[in-house]
Order: C-alpha cells, then sequence, then structure tokens
C-alpha cells in the first residue's frame, strides 16, 4: 500500500497538470457512473492531500481558476457549498496513470515509474498492483505528433479525468467517492494528524500514543493515531528512535513520542520531494566496491536472493541511494544491523510483518 508520502506527490501532480482547469469526467468502467457526471464538466480548484487520502475540489464551471489549485486550501478557494469532493484512497491496488500531450506541463519525477517522457513516444504495460512498500504507477505518456490524441482506458478504469493537455485514468482503488465540504470534513476529523502537512498537530499525536495500552508498533500504523505512516516508516522511525515497537504507548516518554514525529516530519518530508524512503544516514550505507558495481552491499541482495525488492521511484537516477541499502531494519529479516551488527527480526503484528532491532530498540 502506498505511504502517505506518495499521495502528496499525486495531489502536487493534478496541481501540475489540471490547475484550474475545467475537466471531462467519466467512468469508462460504469461503477463510477453516477459520481463521474455529478463531476462532468467543473473546473478543479483544489488538489490535497491527507495521509494516504488525497481529496479534488471541483468548483462550477463559472468559478474563477485559482492561480495554483495546491495553495487552494491555504487562499481559501474552496470556501463555498458549492464545492463538490473526489476522495480516492488507492489502498492495496490502486493506480493512477496519466498520459500527457507534447505541450503538457512537467511534473515531479513519474511516481512509481522508473522514467518520464514528456513531447516523445514512450510505450507503458499496464500499471501492476501495488505491493508494500511500492508506489502507485504514475506514467507520463506522450505523443510526437502535433495533434495528440487521447489513448483509450486501459484495464478497468473507475474514474478519467480529461484536461487541456493531460489524461488521468484512476484503476483498482479502495475508496472514490463524491462528498460534500462538511463530508471532507469528517473523514478527515477521523485521520490523526499528518506529518507532510503545515497543519499536522505533534501534541494529538503524543496524546493519542500516550493513552493508550496498544503497541506503539501497531499505534503507528493507525492512520487515527497518525495519517500516512505505512510499514516502512513505522520500522524507520522506530529504529532510528531506539524505541521498542512492542512496548505499550503509554509507557514510552512523550519525549521519544515528539521525537519520533520530528524525525517523520524530515523522514517523509524528503520522500515527498524526491519520490523515495530513504532512512539510512550516511555513513551506515556500505560502500560498493568499484570493481563490481553490481556486488551491492557485501549482504545479500534482494533481487539475487529470492526476497522481494521494495521498489524506489529513484531506482536508476544517477546518485540515488540503492534500494538495498535504503532502509536500517525494512524487509532485512536475518541481515545483521547495520549499527551493532545483531540479526534483524521479523514478527507479525496485527496482520503487517514487523522489523526490528532488539539490541538497538531496547
Amino acid at each position: 500500500m502506498p505511504e502517505g508520502h506518495t499521495v502528496h506527490r499525486l495531489a502536487r501532480t493534478f496541481a501540475s497538470l489540471y490547475s484550474g482547469q475545467i475537466l471531462r469526467v467519466s467512468s469508462p468502467q460504469g461503477r463510477f457512473a453516477d459520481g463521474a457526471a455529478v463531476l462532468d464538466g467543473r473546473r478543479l480548484v483544489a488538489s490535497e492531500a491527507w495521509g494516504k487520502q488525497l481529496f479534488l475540489g471541483f468548483a462550477p464551471a463559472g468559478r474563477s481558476a485559482p492561480a495554483d489549485v495546491s495553495d487552494a486550501r491555504v487562499t481559501g478557494v474552496t470556501s463555498g457549498s458549492d464545492i463538490l469532493w473526489l476522495r480516492t484512497h488507492l489502498g492495496l491496488y490502486g493506480a493512477w496513470t496519466f498520459a500527457g500531450a507534447p505541450d503538457a506541463p512537467e511534473v515531479a519525477h513519474a511516481i512509481g515509474a522508473p522514467r518520464r517522457r514528456i513531447g516523445e513516444r514512450e510505450t507503458t504495460a499496464p500499471p501492476p498492483p501495488a505491493s508494500d512498500g511500492s508506489d502507485p504507477q504514475v506514467t507520463l505518456v506522450s505523443s510526437t505528433s502535433d495533434t495528440w490524441i487521447v489513448p483509450e482506458p486501459r484495464g478497468q478504469v473507475r474514474v478519467r479525468l480529461l484536461g487541456d493537455h493531460a489524461v488521468a485514468d484512476l484503476t483498482g482503488p479502495t475508496a472514490c467517492e463524491v462528498i460534500t465540504a462538511e463530508e471532507k470534513t469528517a473523514v478527515q476529523a477521523r485521520l490523526g494528524p499528518d506529518p507532510i502537512r503545515d497543519d499536522g498537530d505533534v501534541e494529538a499525536f503524543v496524546a493519542a500514543v500516550g493513552r493508550s495500552r496498544v503497541t506503539i508498533g501497531q499505534q503507528l500504523m493507525d492512520q487515527a493515531v497518525v495519517a500516512g505512516v505505512g510499514n516502512i516508516y513505522r520500522a524507520e522511525a522506530l529504529f532510528r528512535a531506539g524505541v521498542d515497537p512492542l512496548r505499550p504507548g503509554r509507557d514510552v516518554p512523550a519525549a521519544a513520542v515528539r521525537a519520533i514525529w520530528d524525525d517523520l516530519v524530515t523522514l517523509m518530508r524528503d520522500g515527498a520531494a524526491h519520490g523515495a524512503i530513504v532512512t539510512t544516514r550516511p555513513a551506515d550505507r556500505p560502500v560498493r566496491r568499484e570493481q563490481d558495481p553490481d556486488q551491492g552491499s557485501g549482504e545479500h541482495r534482494p533481487d539475487v536472493d529470492g526476497r522481494r525488492r521494495t521498489r524506489q521511484n529513484t531506482d536508476g537516477a544517477p546518485d540515488a541511494v540503492p534500494a538495498d541499502q535504503a532502509f536500517y531494519v525494512y524487509h532485512r529479516d536475518g541481515l545483521p544491523c547495520r549499527v551493532c551488527g545483531t540479526p534483524v527480526l521479523i514478527k507479525e503484528l496485527a496482520g503487517r510483518n514487523l522489523f526490528w532491532c532488539d539490541t538497538c530498540q531496547t
């Protein structure tokens, strides 16, 4: 399931491609036909992420276009009862796929895709289901011809958004619905603070953790406690804080909980900016041997010994931190801790695998 930094990147992508445009909204699959009919012909005036949920705000076509829909929440463009919101949650299998005309504005590095192309011919396969630790497929496909031919939908497209220069197709989401501003407020009220958002409330997070007997490892995966944290950020933030993931939340000192929040703010905002999760400090990354660039870190590489490799958006990019050096404990069970050398442990907790070092996290 995509983590919160990915959804924030999606929000920025929508802002870049569709800022202020009147969109044609359809449901090629047919399952969202009624919702698409309500939104069709409206203007996109806001693009906002909260945790793992994406909210796209649509105003009547006559409403003036904002300068930047990503700033709509701050500037007040979305005030009024005439705003409707498309709420989506990708879940385990959801994906957004984008296609752009040669004159489409460039966007941030294509989330979940190995490359991007604007104004060039590129062929891509249908987006694969998102797996734990990977981002949803976001691929920009364009044509060199002067006349842009909008591509046909591929797969079971729940909703299609067509703007002046680009088309976006959503497949396989867990949630896809049209809601009012009041309903959006109610949804967000059920979510915990988001470390990437400027309005993230650290004290609300500290209070929620401190009043529960549930382990802090489980609480960090609870979207009502903190929004956007997934299995990778959970494991890595707890390791970096030296906190035992199996310790009850109320027994973790408030200062340590605040430190975890501060670290999540740094790590998750970095992930949103660069499209990859990197939690290791440079001093803890092994040096690759120059004579054998494929040798890796000296440990068994995930793509060699059969381990499931965590795909990073920046894989293959120059100077990117290799995926097998990006984490301290996530998917490194049985391998030596990068700090103390003790084998990393794995345990199922609330239906998800938990990774930690019982020497460094005491």
